[in-house]
């Protein structure tokens, strides 16, 4: 049986962990904060697509990602007895004039084509949605391939499964067997020190909780913000991109703003009681791919990181990636997301 360490309970380290775990690895994950006390811990979780045109191997990667989404957080629920709060219950975005509607339109027919009968690009009526943010041309966009999860919850239910089938979860301890280091913004901090130039970084984002009840409705994106219903009777918004900040983990006016902003997108926000105020520092690669494979100054060990804004989405295959790699030494990793492309 193989003995595998993942150092870092975010998102990425988790879920390569569990994938490894299916496979009969004997895992251990050590991360002295618990799992989900990053990036991974907030509160927005948009599993949301790239627009369907000028198609590219990291659109592909999330494609097939998004689609294994369904089964991979099953059966993570299954195994561990607690919800990752997904669903995928698509996704509408307003569209402002004629210009929006016409790409809108020729999107629809380039998603076809590349989308398949996995999911649906379309143009329909404002009145036709069961809710919308203000529309200007009366149109929206929907999809049908963009889900929603809880991120917190996730990582719990991905925690709870790994513990359930026998890997191991610690705040500290020696690792055993081979490392795949996931430990987000600080790894890339490290990286780039040790470089002439830098190799990552972590972003800011803020982001809040409103109480509304909408489990079943699609997401929204409008104004540049994520509105998230999520199943626990709450919606998500979010979120800043902060290059400079002094305090990573504090939330001010930029997150005031963007709670104003989406209820003047979406009207019928107006009144709804803020539950929770996020801030937290997300790991973004120099190549903004997320980084899969070798690590590049660990020797001998892997990396898994820089799923800045998407790590939920390209999750499930990334996952399965690392284990391929780590386990069987089969790497069919994307160049592009080679650790060497962000170095």
């Amino acid at each position: 049986m193989a003995e595998i360490t993942v150092m870092g309970a975010g998102v990425f380290g988790l879920s390569v962990a569990w994938a490894c775990l299916r496979r009969g690895a004997k895992v251990r994950v050590i991360d002295p904060f618990g799992p989900g006390a990053g990036a991974s811990g907030g509160v927005v979780g948009a599993l949301a697509p790239h627009v369907p045109e000028n198609w590219n191997a990291k659109k592909a990667f999330q494609l097939e990602s998004l689609l294994m989404a369904e089964a991979f957080w099953a059966g993570v629920e299954e195994t561990g007895g607690v919800s990752p709060g997904y669903g995928r219950t698509g996704r509408i975005q307003p569209i402002a004039d004629d210009a929006g509607l016409a790409l809108a339109l020729a999107r629809a027919e380039t998603a076809k084509t590349l989308w398949q009968d996995h999911a649906i690009w379309q143009v329909i009526d404002a009145d036709d949605a069961p809710w919308a943010p203000v529309s200007p041309s009366g149109k929206l966009i929907h999809d049908t391939l963009s889900a929603r999860i809880h991120p917190r919850r996730a990582c719990a239910a991905l925690a709870a499964a790994i513990t359930t089938a026998g890997g191991e979860i610690l705040s500290e301890g020696s690792p055993r067997g081979p490392v795949v280091w996931a430990t987000g913004a600080q790894d890339l901090a490290e990286m780039s020190a040790q470089h002439s130039r830098i190799v990552g970084q972590g972003i800011k984002g803020q982001a809040a909780l409103l109480h509304f009840d909408g489990p079943t409705l699609p997401q929204l994106f409008a104004d540049t913000l994520h509105i998230i219903p999520h199943a626990d009777g709450t919606v998500a918004i979010g979120s800043t991109t902060e290059r400079e900040f002094t305090d990573p983990t504090g939330t001010d006016a930029q997150l005031d703003d963007i709670i104003e902003r989406a209820m003047r997108a979406v009207p019928v926000l107006h009144g709804a009681r803020v539950v929770e105020r996020w801030a937290g520092l997300r790991p973004r690669s120099r190549s903004r791919a997320p980084m899969l494979g070798l690590h590049p100054m660990r020797p001998g060990a892997y990396i898994a990181n820089g799923g800045f804004k998407i790590g939920f989405g390209m999750a499930p295959k990334a996952a399965e990636l690392m284990a391929d790699l780590v386990l069987d030494g089969r790497d069919s990793i994307p160049q592009d997301f080679k650790p060497e492309a962000s170095l």
